[in-house]
């Protein structure tokens, strides 16, 4: 059971109009399984009060300011050429494949997903330290690093389901390069994103920091760590997405959807999950990451601060819905509490 072909959809400026590249066609396999009685995620928040007013930092001087678009990613076109791979875009070492255990039937719709059965992510240790957004070694090094505790998080309930796993790549560069699904990052974008042509992270650090263009950078919003990692943490859960195959399912009914606001609608979706999957690292980590109280108030402005602004595409979901599925994962700390494609359209709007 599984998919034949390849999926690639590719990420980029979330400035640019909303198009959607065609890498490959994905063919989902006959592994749905019957199952309908996962419960249904419904976010308990109203964060507009979190937000309305910008949490006050010393360091953060921008905070009170209207911000230009800071979304996580968004489609772009298909680069024009294969690219190839810069030294200082290798990827981290990655683990073994884990193939799932014999005879296991795999729902990988979106809606009912084996996904959702893997519970919680467990309590990690994953100190970040005094890393400096601003010094291109630094936050790369805990990139990877965060990275690899992404993996001992997600890699085991993931394979207690049997679902095959195995951990992305990595390739943060300090300015730009070129990945496997385009230019990174993309003209007047600072965004990183997830290719699933090659399950490869990319990302420069100089425009997550310091912005690209007149895209303000995530360290202009918030120049504690935490805030770019948890972005870190969103890219991650699109590569769960990816190999429990919630992104096969995804992009068959983005196809088969005949009207620009239902491929758009279905993107918001497959967003607000990865953003709520992030939530959930995130907690995971609190206490040695860690995540003290005044930060966590900071993490959770900072996503009522992304999203969709008007005269944009609405492919992430707004402010309001980006801060409510962040503090979902957060709070509630349970993968079927991330299944988005059961809630409420108002919720995912």
């Amino acid at each position: 059971m599984g998919v034949a072909g390849v999926l690639g959809v590719v990420f980029g400026s979330m400035a640019a109009l909303f198009v959607l590249g065609v890498i490959g066609v994905a063919m989902l396999g006959n592994s749905s399984s019957s199952d309908t009685s996962t419960p249904i995620a419904i976010p308990s928040y109203t964060p507009e009060s979190d937000y309305s007013t910008p949490f006050p930092t010393s360091s953060d001087s921008s905070s009170s300011q209207e911000p230009t678009r800071e979304p996580t990613q968004q489609p772009t076109q298909e680069p024009t050429q294969q690219p190839t791979r810069e030294p200082s875009e290798e990827p981290s070492a990655t683990q073994s494949t884990v193939d799932p255990p014999a005879q296991v039937t795999l729902n990988r719709t979106t809606r009912n997903n084996t996904l959702y059965r893997a519970g919680a992510l467990p309590r990690l240790s994953c100190p970040a330290g005094n890393t400096s957004i601003f010094s291109h070694s630094q936050l790369k090094a805990l990139i990877i690093k965060t990275g690899r505790c992404m993996d001992r998080a997600w890699g085991p309930i993931i394979q207690r389901q049997g679902i095959r796993f195995s951990p992305p790549n990595y390739a943060i560069v300090a300015t730009r390069g070129r990945g496997a699904c385009g230019d990174y990052p993309s003209p007047g974008s600072m965004v990183p994103y997830y290719c699933p042509r090659n399950n490869t992270i990319y990302a420069s650090t100089s425009a997550m920091a310091r912005g690209n263009g007149n895209a303000r950078g995530y360290g202009q919003i918030i120049s504690w760590h935490g805030g770019i990692i948890s972005m870190l943490a969103h890219e991650y859960g699109h590569h769960v997405q990816n190999i429990s195959g919630v992104m096969d399912s995804w992009w068959q009914q983005t196809l088969g959807s005949s009207s620009k606001s239902g491929k758009l609608a279905l993107s918001r979706r497959l967003e607000l999950q990865a953003t709520c999957f992030g939530g959930m690292w995130m907690r995971s980590v609190a206490s040695s990451y860690p995540v003290s109280t005044s930060n966590r108030a900071r993490l959770f402005w900072f996503y009522g601060q992304v999203g969709d602004y008007p005269g944009y595409p609405r492919d992430h979901g707004n402010r309001v819905n980006n801060n409510r599925w962040f503090r979902q994962g957060w709070e509630r700390n349970q993968a079927y509490q991330c299944n988005t494609w059961m809630a409420s359209s108002s919720t995912t709007s």
